[in-house]
This record gives structure tokens, C-alpha cells and sequence, in this order.
């Protein structure tokens, strides 16, 4: 499992990967528990390659947003895995986002017109080896517009936010000066660059979650 939501009826969705089930290698795994922690509902996803899931949301018509990484569709080794469900876990529709080489989503966020946004990293655009990449789409999963952020070394993308002014904050690991930060970038409504932060010292840090706090700043871990 690589990450748990509590749901409007105090259970909680979890999504990750399995071997032990499915049609590929690893297959994305989507569960649904009660408050109690039993098991209510499980499904997987992908195909004959290898298929994981990062992060799950709970979306506005009840249903849920899971975005990871497959290597059985799209265009590349590796490409952006967009899975729309219904409540029950069945697939709605399915989306893959990347180029000839390796691209993976780390964290999803319904948007406020009913899109979603989407943060990982590219290998396959941008300006370097690997660079921070965001996806906005439509409530349908298509594209409105796509964003890469770096400096020609490594930089991946691990979380991500709306802002309350409609921008974006988002946080991950970029290889700065020779050595990993945690970063922080904050962009307007369409993705362009207001500021950057970095955090750390001589070895290496990230932070894999953000939150924007009650006072218009900023919490990571």
C-alpha cells in the first residue's frame, strides 16, 4: 500500500500494487474497508506489464482518483496511469500521459472545476535528465495543459495542491547545487512559476507530502 485516505463514512481506500492477483507483472490495487478495517470491495488494474499505484482521492460524485505508473499502455517504458472510478471501485475511464521513455504519478488532487491535476516526473520532456512534471486535465481526463520544472539534473515531483487562489503548490527532490533538497514551487492558475523554495543541507532530503495551512502558508513532511 502506498497511501490511505479515511472516506466520508470513516472507512478508507488504499492503493499500491500486487503480484498475487490480476493480469500483469503488478497490477494496480485499489481496496475499500469499512471503520473497522474489514474488507468491503478490491480491484486491480493495468495489464500484462507492470502496473502501481500512488495515490487514491475521493472525487465529488463519490467515486474515486487513482494515479500511478504503467508499463502495459501508453507510449513509453513507463507512462502517467489516470484511473477514474465509481463508488463500487469499477472503472469509469482510464488515462495515460507520458513519451518514449519513463514518466510516473505521484500525487492527484480533484480541482475545483472539477479536473484534476497530476504531479511526478518526466523523463521523457523538459530539460533534463529528469524533470518535475504536472498534468492539469478536464473532469474527463483529458489534457488542458502540462508543465515540467528542473535544471537539467534530477528533479521528481512527490505531492501537490490547489491552492486557495486557484494556483498550485507542489513538493518533491531536486538535486541542487550538487546535492537533494526538498523543495517547495508554487505556480499560478495555469502552472506558471511564482516562486521556489529549497530546503536542506549537504546530503540528501525530500518531502512526499503538502498541505496548505489554515494562514495561506505551507506544511511538508
Amino acid at each position: 500500500v502506498n497511501y490511505s485516505q479515511i472516506t466520508a463514512d470513516s472507512g478508507q481506500i488504499l492503493v499500491g500494487s500486487t503480484d498475487g492477483f490480476g493480469s500483469g507483472s503488478t497490477d494496480v490495487y485499489l481496496a475499500k474497508t469499512d471503520a473497522n478495517g474489514t474488507l468491503e470491495w478490491n480491484r486491480t488494474y493495468g495489464g500484462v506489464g507492470a502496473d502501481v499505484g500512488y495515490d487514491v482521492r475521493s472525487t465529488s460524485d463519490g467515486g474515486y482518483i487513482v494515479v500511478g505508473s504503467t508499463s502495459s499502455s501508453g507510449a513509453g517504458l513507463d507512462d502517467i496511469f489516470l484511473i477514474k472510478t465509481d463508488a463500487n471501485g469499477d472503472t469509469l475511464w482510464t488515462r495515460t500521459y507520458g513519451g518514449a521513455t519513463i514518466d510516473v504519478g505521484y500525487s492527484v488532487q480533484q480541482t475545483f472545476d472539477g479536473g484534476y491535476v497530476l504531479v511526478g516526473y518526466t523523463g521523457s520532456f523538459g530539460s533534463g535528465a529528469d524533470d518535475v512534471y504536472v498534468i492539469k486535465t478536464d473532469a474527463n481526463g483529458d489534457t488542458t495543459w502540462t508543465k515540467t520544472y528542473g535544471d537539467g539534473t534530477y528533479n521528481y515531483g512527490y505531492s501537490i495542491v490547489q491552492t486557495a487562489d486557484s494556483g498550485y503548490a507542489f513538493t518533491g527532490e531536486m538535486d541542487y547545487l550538487g546535492a537533494d533538497n526538498a523543495f517547495l514551487i508554487r505556480t499560478d492558475s495555469m502552472g506558471a512559476t511564482l516562486w521556489t523554495k529549497t530546503y536542506g543541507g549537504s546530503f540528501r532530503e525530500g518531502a512526499y507530502r503538502v498541505i496548505q495551512t489554515m494562514d495561506g502558508g505551507y506544511a511538508l513532511a
